[in-house]
């Protein structure tokens, strides 16, 4: 029998009695250097696993030698450990496995969370896709198992270059389960600036999504006039990426030409992004916040609360419903129709002001395709951007572009 015993940073102490005795009958025993020190007494042959593969290969020739074999692996060797390369090597019938906690189980205990519902994820020689997949959903807890490559450093820096709606902060746990043991909380800017070599080769990252709602007086002092990063608008819990980027977001700002005084309808609205936008760069002008869900309307009060802007009217409707009530419009950005754009644009036609502007954005050919020929059977001028945008992620000690959803921008005017 080949019997894999999880083993923790306390050695023998972490094993009891029943396992303690597997080990000592053992007449082969394997593990890494630091698991074999925990048993300087025992005498019978040894062997000390360096390279997983081939270490394995060597088994599978010299196991006929040997009534028990014991190979000592860190906490759960069925948890993102050795256990499932010796499921594929051996027969399942050769293999009996003996668990310690794992690190995961360890360490959400320390920071006393439940994790049931946490995302478990292994950096251990390999990309961090499914990492930034789960940051760019929001989900509220994910575990990572680290390697010197992919380190609590790397990790943070991840996450600001994704740019994205969620904070979180960042759980750092070293050495569990032994007498160093360290548990220690960080932001992510601050984790980011530390020395790589701050932590213990042996530690893990938990991050727990950050809902406070509130930003400080310093953080609103530093924003700037117009490009708000993502991060700070609540968003959408299940679809945390599902607003206005703030790259696409500039640009349309610039092509609303925006004057003081000015009534200025947003048009599925949805977080309240670019109406938050338009009310800091112009505080004299109304902004008409136009959301069909009622979670989107609640998301553009708070954000109105959160950025302390008292110019917006936030309307629940379905456009075109209620526009034609509303005062007539300057400025009107369109960024959801809601299946309706023809009969939206034609309330805007007959609503908007002398020298208004209408700015749509568009993901799929066939509302540009609607959109134009609406423009050119109502004799209107426009402008027509196809905006691609990647942007820069950093990946361990590498860069590479993450691309944003492309857009189409109609900018519809009269001469």
């Amino acid at each position: 029998m080949i019997r894999v015993v999880g083993i923790g940073l306390n050695g023998r102490e972490s094993l009891t009695k029943q396992v303690q005795e597997v080990v000592s009958q053992a007449d082969l025993l394997m593990g890494s250097k630091r698991h074999l020190s925990y048993f300087p007494e025992y005498s019978q042959d040894k062997i000390i696993i360096s390279n997983f593969w081939q270490d394995i290969q060597t088994l599978k020739k010299i196991k006929f030698h040997y009534h028990s074999i014991v190979i000592l692996v860190s906490g759960d060797p069925l948890f993102f450990g050795l256990g499932r390369l010796l499921l594929e090597q051996f027969n399942i019938e050769e293999l009996a496995f003996y668990p310690h906690l794992s690190s995961i189980q360890i360490a959400f205990s320390r920071v006393k969370i439940p994790w049931q519902d946490a995302k478990i994820i292994s950096g251990h020689g390999r990309n961090l896709d499914e990492l930034i997949s789960s940051l760019q959903q929001g989900l509220e807890k994910i575990a990572v198992l680290t390697d010197s490559t992919n380190n609590p450093q790397a990790i943070a820096k991840l996450f600001l270059s994704l740019k994205t709606t969620i904070n979180y902060d960042i759980w750092v746990c070293e050495n569990l389960g032994g007498t160093d043991e360290k548990i220690n909380c960080f932001t992510p800017q601050v984790l980011a600036d530390i020395e790589s070599d701050r932590f213990s080769a042996l530690n893990i990252v938990i991050l727990l999504r950050d809902n406070n709602i509130d930003l400080s007086q310093n953080e609103l002092k530093n924003l700037p006039i117009f490009g708000i990063e993502d991060r700070y608008f609540l968003s959408f819990k299940d679809r945390p990426g599902l607003m206005t980027k703030k790259e696409i977001r500039m640009i349309i700002l610039g092509e609303l030409s925006l004057k003081s005084q000015e009534n200025i309808w947003d048009i599925g609205a949805g977080t309240g992004s670019i109406s938050i936008e338009i009310a800091r760069l112009c505080p004299n002008s109304h902004i008409f916040a136009i959301e069909k869900t009622a979670i989107g309307i609640n998301l553009i009060n708070k954000n109105c609360q959160r950025f302390q802007t008292n110019n917006i009217t936030s309307i629940q409707a379905e456009a075109p419903n209620k526009l034609s009530k509303l005062p007539n419009p300057n400025r009107i950005f369109i960024g959801g129709s809601g299946g309706n754009l023809i009969d939206i644009l034609d309330v805007c036609r007959d609503k908007i002001a002398n020298n208004g502007v209408i700015i749509i954005t568009l993901a799929t050919l066939d509302n540009l395709a609607i959109t134009l020929n609406w423009v050119s059977e109502n004799c209107w001028n426009y402008q027509l951007l196809n905006i691609n945008m990647s942007r820069s992620i950093s990946v361990a000690s590498l860069t590479r572009l993450s691309p944003l959803n492309p857009v189409f921008l109609v900018k519809v005017f009269r001469d």
